[in-house]
């Protein structure tokens, strides 16, 4: 059941993910994007530090379950972000955005194919309404402007970064039996958090070193670099991924993913006021049509308890 607790819980990562997108593209040509993503996790594994400091004092429980961990970490601290911001490079934002609106169909799929859970009704409609949504925000109410659409070969590596994070969601909802009942380790979830980033940080510290083989690309250092750096560590990374791993646990994978869809709204109307504009008319109708195919997809089939 969504209550207004889980509602704000699970709304909480879009709207910082939009402030994410906003600041990258601030300082974009101030540090290579793998390198900020680096950073971004290191800040937050030394945040977490004096809040988990048990867990790395004392790893046995951490290597015995070390398979499971670095395959979530990887997957939604590392292979993410990596592969978004490769996207990016030669892809262009309306494909981007796009792509990542199709997150609903591909928790349904996994669910289907992987945990033998089958798409209700009302989420195959709420997916339809919440893609409409989408789309209106990233044609500006232009629905024609679709058909210009070319297939880039960033989409790629955009599907595969939406794979890997429904994959990482369902991962999340329902662990291993180690992970969970009496063999679940007595971790606070700083603790919890920190074991998958020790994992995702090495994965996201190699990206890193690589793509500065590549590019060489060099860091400008400023009060707008730092600045971004602490509003990324803290709220798209420390703050989100908790809200989102306790809204998975708690609403399911197939109805969180909904909401990631509200991200391009935020993020249109954060940019907008960066410019000092007003909301659009069809920013309120993409938001209507997001929140309704949430509304939508939240409610149980007839027949059921």
């Amino acid at each position: 059941m969504l209550t207004p607790r889980l509602a704000i819980l699970l709304t909480l990562p879009p709207l910082l993910w939009a402030g994410n997108a906003v600041v990258g593209r601030l300082v974009a040509n101030s540090v290579p994007p793998l390198l900020l993503n680096a950073m971004r996790w290191s800040i937050v594994f030394l945040l977490l530090l004096p809040l988990a400091w048990r867990l790395l004092r004392q790893p046995g429980p951490l290597l015995r379950r070390w398979p499971y961990l670095a395959l979530v970490g990887v997957l939604g601290m590392g292979c993410y972000n990596a592969l978004q911001y490769q996207a990016l490079r030669s892809s262009t934002a309306l494909n981007v955005t796009l792509i990542t609106a199709s997150m609903p169909v591909w928790m349904m799929a996994i669910g289907a194919l992987v945990y033998g859970v089958k798409p209700t009704r009302p989420q195959l409609l709420g997916a339809m309404l919440s893609l409409v949504g989408v789309a209106f925000v990233i044609t500006h109410g232009e629905l024609g402007r679709l058909a210009e659409l070319q297939f880039l070969p960033g989409d790629l590596l955009m599907l595969l970064a939406i794979f890997s994070w429904a994959l990482y969601s369902w991962l999340l909802a329902r662990p291993p039996a180690h992970m969970r009942g009496e063999d679940k380790p007595a971790w606070n979830w700083a603790e919890t958090m920190m074991s998958q980033l020790v994992f995702g940080l090495i994965f996201a510290t190699g990206c890193a070193g690589a793509e500065q083989l590549w590019t060489e690309q060099p860091i400008h250092w400023g009060p707008a670099l730092v600045l971004a750096l602490v509003y990324v560590a803290i709220g798209p990374s420390l703050i989100a991924y908790r809200c989102w791993g306790q809204g998975v646990a708690e609403a399911g994978p197939a109805l969180a993913a909904f909401f990631v869809n509200l991200t391009p709204v935020f993020a249109a109307l954060m940019s907008a006021a960066l410019l000092g504009e007003w909301p659009a008319w069809y920013h309120g109708a993409a938001f209507a049509l997001i929140v309704s195919g949430i509304v939508v997809s939240a409610r149980r089939p007839r027949g059921t308890s």
